[in-house]
């Protein structure tokens, strides 16, 4: 048995890599590695410093989804994929994550790979990617999110014709439908993914999360009761030292210098 971490993690600068770390087993998820993931997930969310992560995998596959052999057990019992108290990574149930993810994708991307990338900000994968939400053809439906999140994302249609036949698609129709914003070369994808994350994280945190915040509330609550709490929300925000550096660095015409404050 390997002693190597199932999740990586790895910091450059106010961003942090964490990847999927089961190459043998096509990254598939056990409950451990579930864990790790919430936990990974929940030190982001935690520490001030980090402002964006990237979400990847090792080997030539991002995930073939849930190991089944380990998971059918705990899943007929109900249990939660994931810690209670941390983070949950697919924004179900536990801590709702506040900052954005980014998440990189190759190879193989099935069924719970789905559905961490609906769950996160902004998705890419290298042209040699395959899709599949193979769950209906397994006697069961996606639990981690898709049926939720594929209709509202990628259209009524788009959604059904992958959830509903778990036909395979490749990186030319992820990005037709918005599965993902960016497709690359599957040797520039990583690097391709961190230079987002710190594009991302160089602009002020407190923006960042009020734009997230902002957005989810639009699909959570509606429209109108997102547009209701713009004015209130943008006070305090103006008031802050960041939102100070942005009209002097607007003024001096150079890069903002934000600190989260």
């Amino acid at each position: 048995m390997s002693d190597a971490p199932t999740i990586t993690t790895e910091t450059r600068g106010h961003v942090l890599l964490v990847g999927l770390n089961r190459p043998q087993k096509l990254n598939s998820f056990t409950p451990e590695m579930l864990r790790e993931l919430a936990l990974a997930y929940s030190r982001y969310e935690d520490d001030a410093r980090l402002r964006c992560a990237v979400l990847f995998a090792h080997g030539k596959d991002f995930t073939s989804g849930l190991d089944l052999a380990k998971m059918a057990p705990l899943t007929a019992e109900g249990a939660p994929l994931f810690p209670v108290g941390e983070v949950d990574p697919l924004g179900i149930e536990g801590r709702e994550r506040t900052k954005p993810v980014v998440c990189a994708m190759q190879g193989r991307v099935f069924t719970l790979g789905i559905e961490l990338a609906l769950a996160s900000d902004v998705r890419l994968c290298a042209d040699d990617a395959t899709f599949a939400q193979l769950e209906i053809a397994r006697g069961i439906f996606p639990f981690g999110g898709a049926t939720v999140r594929a209709p509202l994302q990628l259209g009524w249609g788009n959604a059904m014709r992958f959830l509903l036949t778990a036909e395979p698609f490749g990186a030319s129709e992820a990005l037709r439908i918005g599965l993902v914003q960016e497709v690359v070369a599957r040797d520039a994808l990583l690097e391709r993914g961190a230079a987002l994350a710190e594009k991302i994280a160089a602009q002020a945190p407190l923006g960042v999360k009020a734009t997230l915040a902002s957005a989810r509330r639009a699909i959570n609550e509606g429209p109108r009761a997102a547009a209701k709490a713009l004015r209130a929300d943008i006070v305090p925000l103006m008031k802050t030292e960041d939102a100070r550096e942005g009209v002097q660095s607007f003024l001096e015409r150079r890069a903002g210098r934000y600190v989260g404050r």
